[in-house]
């Protein structure tokens, strides 16, 4: 009987929190889940609670191997701090019960939220080591110098080192778009493959429904699909309506007292008409009602923008606002496609996966099989035309093509109507083409040649 390989697995370390693990995670698994048949995700520590481990959720969402979440975890911080050696003894054995079920299993290291030592990197290291795997460091460029991350990267080879632990490669995350190229030369003198990776400020806004709970809102109107649109930013609207305006950017939430009654007026319109950004969310804070007669005008103008009342005072509320953090979620479609494209542009996954010695398989999953197609397709690149542009399915199954930078597209429809849908939705259509049949020139131009197509079928010009 021949011997069955043992699979592949691959840990993700940080030394502190906030380095945007979950992006990295979700990259490797989506591209091992086209490269070999059963992807397995395992989290060694993890928080204690009713609440369920939100990037385990997102990672188990896109991989194969069918495991439930619970037989994907390791132990708890409180367990692991009673008895590490105990703890550690659980999670290879919980961790190889994973394995056996699949070919490759990314392994998530913990997230600094419940540990307050300092080890807490050699703890992760440790467990590295017993579980057979190498190490792939992410690191946090955001607010450093090209030196400062370097300077990161070597204290933590150092320890992960001093662990026994096999470091395979380093990726510096969140690095400011002006000096990836200097980051990468200041890692190059590091032995394990590096990579860098751009700060994406979508992937860390708080969407709507985020800053309806942080701030203990509910939803007075609007489209509650609209909801899981992120903010882009916050305007704490404490001046008059006029100054507000000037300060009004696109995909920004408004922090406003509901009693101002004139400000939440001119920023409804605003949202409603051409030339104004598009809002995602209007919070009205105080506990305030709306007067009637705003309520009144709000209704006639028919809109989808969410707002939400708070019984918070404005301090309170714009705090809430501002330290809210956006999450990577299974839930989240727009990060992902973003995470997913910021991985595929700016990080070679299959030599990374090669210097993490992950096995490629011969044969071509029918995953495999998909990618090599979308792959084909990237590189040459269709042009779709796509009718019913105004549907919010297509605007959004447009926003995923567009953002995954597959196809050229062009839209039938309203061009007023569609982009105002789109921005709504968070989707950006940048310089698609929007075409509306009932007034473009081509109109006539394409009855005449289905009319000479069909001409035996007795259709006309005018039929056409």
């Amino acid at each position: 009987m021949p011997d069955v390989a043992e699979p592949s697995g691959l840990y993700i370390a940080a030394p502190e929190g906030d380095t945007g693990k979950s992006t990295i995670a979700l990259g490797i698994v989506h591209r091992l889940a086209v490269t070999v048949a059963r992807v397995g995700v395992f989290r060694p520590i993890v928080r204690l609670g009713e609440d369920r481990d939100y990037i385990l959720e997102l990672l188990l969402a896109h991989a194969t191997a069918g495991l439930p979440y619970e037989s994907c975890v390791g132990v708890s911080y409180p367990q692991l701090h009673a008895d590490p050696d105990a703890a550690i003894a659980d999670i290879v054995d919980r961790y190889h019960a994973v394995a056996q079920a699949c070919e490759a299993v990314v392994i998530v290291g913990s997230d600094y939220t419940d540990v307050t030592t300092p080890a807490e990197l050699s703890v992760n290291a440790r467990i590295a080591v017993n579980l057979g795997a190498p190490v792939l460091l992410a690191v946090r460029a955001k607010g450093r110098s090209p030196d400062a991350v370097a300077q990161v990267v070597e204290l933590s080879l150092t320890e992960l080192s001093a662990q026994h632990a096999h470091t395979a490669a380093v990726v510096a995350n969140r690095c400011e778009p002006s000096q990836l190229e200097a980051v990468a030369e200041a890692l190059r003198r590091f032995e394990p493959r590096s990579y860098v990776l751009p700060d994406e400020p979508l992937l860390t806004a708080p969407t709507a429904a985020e800053l309806q709970t942080a701030v203990g809102g509910v939803l007075l109107r609007g489209d509650d699909a609209l909801l899981g649109r992120e903010a882009m930013g916050v305007t704490v609207a404490g001046m008059t309506a006029d100054h507000v305006l000037e300060r009004l950017r696109e995909g920004s939430a408004v922090v406003t007292p509901g009693d101002r009654s004139d400000v939440v007026l001119a920023v409804a319109s605003a949202h409603a008409a051409e030339g104004f950004p598009s809002l995602t969310c209007i919070i009205l804070n105080g506990g305030f009602e709306l007067h009637p007669s705003i309520s009144a005008l709000l209704s006639g103008l028919r809109l989808r923008l969410p707002i939400i009342a708070t019984t918070l005072g404005t301090y309170d509320t714009a705090s809430a606002v501002a330290s809210t953090r956006g999450r990577v979620t299974a839930a989240s479609q727009r990060k992902i496609d973003t995470a997913l494209a910021l991985m595929e542009h700016h990080v070679d996954v299959a030599d990374l996966l090669a210097q993490l010695a992950i096995r490629v398989p011969e044969v071509i999953t029918p995953q495999m099989f998909t990618y090599q197609l979308r792959e084909r397709a990237r590189k040459d690149r269709k042009h779709i035309v796509l009718p019913e542009g105004s549907d919010d399915r297509i605007l959004l199954s447009a926003g995923r093509v567009l953002r995954r930078g597959v196809a050229r597209l062009t839209l039938l429809g309203d061009e007023n109507q569609i982009r105002s849908r789109a921005a709504e939705l968070g989707v950006d259509l940048g310089d698609t083409a929007v075409i509306d049949p009932r007034t473009s020139d081509l109109c006539d131009r394409f009855a005449r040649q289905y009319a000479q197509l069909r001409r035996d079928k007795g259709v006309t010009v005018e039929h056409a």
